[in-house]
């Protein structure tokens, strides 16, 4: 074979390795996290709002994701390695050779802006590449100007945050004043104040003496006031209905 042959034929396949590299879809994995257990479970769309960004995102640019990983009810400010679905993320990563994360927005992946800076750095120190797919080039540039723009970004995420919290704690506080309680379980007068009037009817004794916790307790189930599991009410729920 002619060494003009040979050169042709290396350059050929050279050519279609290109080629085939190129057609090739890149692959992902899909990180997806709820910071409140109430955005978790069934009915509620967070996490299937994250995962159509996710996929929307990484079709427009020729990812498949092969694999998904999440961190329910998971604080923003929590490091990225003490989460249980972000660590599992990573020993995918060292097994497959995947490189790509995709996430739906920055603050998904870190809302605290420390443990945003740190985490990305980790990262990349690890050779992989972080996206969010609001904002595709937010982490791909580490460059001056990108990272002012993410830090400002993750400062203001975290400004709504905390602004968020505070509007809460202040509605809280209102109805607080208002109507004396806002959280926690309600009594057992507000449940069931026909039960509690049987209490203190029953509690009451003619002959001056009340009658005891026990008894009344007795009492109720004979008037078919039990416990949800069936059993008498405790000397100590008795109490709290009479409010002693």
């Amino acid at each position: 074979m002619s060494l003009l042959v040979l050169y042709c034929f290396l350059k050929k396949s050279v050519r279609n390795e290109v080629k085939s590299v190129s057609a090739k879809r890149k692959q992902a994995i899909g990180y997806i996290r709820t910071s409140s257990a109430a955005n978790v479970g069934e009915g509620k769309d967070s996490d299937r709002r994250q995962r159509v960004a996710i996929e929307r995102f990484a079709k427009r640019a020729g990812y498949d994701v092969v694999d998904w990983f999440e961190d329910a009810a998971v604080s923003g400010a929590d490091a990225i390695d003490a989460r249980p679905g972000f660590s599992a993320a990573l020993a995918r990563i060292a097994g497959n050779g995947v490189r790509t994360i995709i996430v739906e927005t920055s603050n998904r992946f870190a809302r605290d802006l420390m443990v945003q800076e740190v985490g990305f750095s980790m990262l990349k120190g690890l050779g992989i590449t972080l996206i969010a797919a609001d904002s595709p080039t937010s982490f791909l540039d580490d460059g001056p100007t990108s990272k002012l723009i993410r830090q400002i970004l993750g400062a203001v995420s975290e400004f709504d945050k905390a602004m968020t919290v505070a509007k809460l704690k202040g509605a809280r506080d209102r109805k607080r004043r208002l109507e004396g309680k806002c959280e926690g379980r309600k009594s057992y007068a507000e449940r069931d104040p026909e039960l509690v009037d049987t209490a203190r009817w029953l509690r009451h004794n003619v002959e001056g003496r009340p009658y005891s916790l026990r008894d009344v307790a007795a009492g109720l189930a004979g008037y078919g006031y039990v416990t949800p599991s069936g059993q008498h009410y405790s000397a100590s729920a008795v109490a709290s209905m009479l409010g002693e």
